[in-house]
């Protein structure tokens, strides 16, 4: 994980879009900051594209989709995309699963967090799984005391045993049954909506990545050009691949330091 000055300036000025974690990205001590929004508003109004991805529930995505600087939302680990259409205004809300697929694993999911109550002392359904469409989320460390690396560990070993994917940001543990994670949606989204094939490495080294957690993994190291905010250090070896460039600041402080980073580029 080198400095941010270490990303060459023609790499910096090739970039055509920004993709984003939220919470511990763009959010400083769970909140989001004008820094961070200021920064959003700078990549758009320089006709950069910036997809949020995100584990935060439907409800949160859909006020984000509404009310950020961003073209899309992609929510709940990559069960679904918010997005308001560029013509109509009007919201667009697109899931990987059926409707029906996603009712019935609901059942699956109450068994589960069952077994996660009675096994992990300390662990809670996050406060927003009402607003949830896709995944079961435990709380860790947002409106618990924080459970521990071990305690972690403990709950996505009893999700991957029930057949789920599971991963974990700073404050929850996501779990949910289905073929996709946060990177094969984004894949999909920007292939479609913003006809961007990121399985050309060109095309790729087009966008920039920025996360803060293990959950980000996958995106790290999938895209060349990924960028972790200065808190990604706190999870030191437990992540499974590593940002390429890591901000001095932390949360959306490093956020904004990334987004200008790209954009002094296109003023050289």
């Amino acid at each position: 994980m080198g400095p941010l000055d270490a990303f060459a300036t023609d790499h910096r000025r090739a970039i055509r879009g920004i993709i984003t974690d939220v919470d511990g990205t763009l959010t400083t001590n769970g909140k989001i900051t004008s820094t961070a929004l200021g920064a959003l508003e700078r990549a758009q109004a320089a006709g950069l594209k910036v997809v949020a991805v995100t584990g935060a529930a439907a409800g949160t995505c859909d006020a984000m989709a509404r009310t950020w600087p961003v073209d899309a939302v992609v929510g709940e680990s990559g069960g679904f995309v918010f997005r308001l259409h560029p013509d109509t205004g009007r919201m667009v809300h697109l899931h990987i699963l059926a409707r029906d697929e996603r009712r019935n694993h609901w059942a699956q999911y109450e068994k589960v967090l069952e077994a996660i109550i009675a096994e992990v002392p300390g662990a809670a359904l996050a406060a927003d799984q009402a607003y949830r469409e896709t995944d079961l989320a435990i709380d860790h460390a947002q409106d618990v005391a924080s459970l521990g690396e071990e305690a972690v560990a403990q709950i996505v070993s009893i999700m991957e045993a029930a057949g789920m994917t599971a991963t974990y940001s700073n404050i929850h543990v996501n779990g949910w049954l289905g073929p996709y994670d946060k990177l094969t949606t984004t894949c999909l989204v920007l292939r479609e909506l913003f006809r961007a094939d990121v399985s050309d490495a060109d095309e790729r080294g087009r966008w920039m990545f920025v996360g803060d957690s293990p959950n980000d993994a996958p995106l790290f190291d999938f895209f060349p050009h990924a960028v972790g905010v200065a808190n990604v250090r706190d999870f030191g070896d437990r992540l499974e691949a590593k940002p390429k460039y890591v901000t001095e600041q932390a949360s959306g402080a490093g956020f904004a330091e990334a987004v200008d980073a790209v954009l002094a580029a296109r003023q050289d």
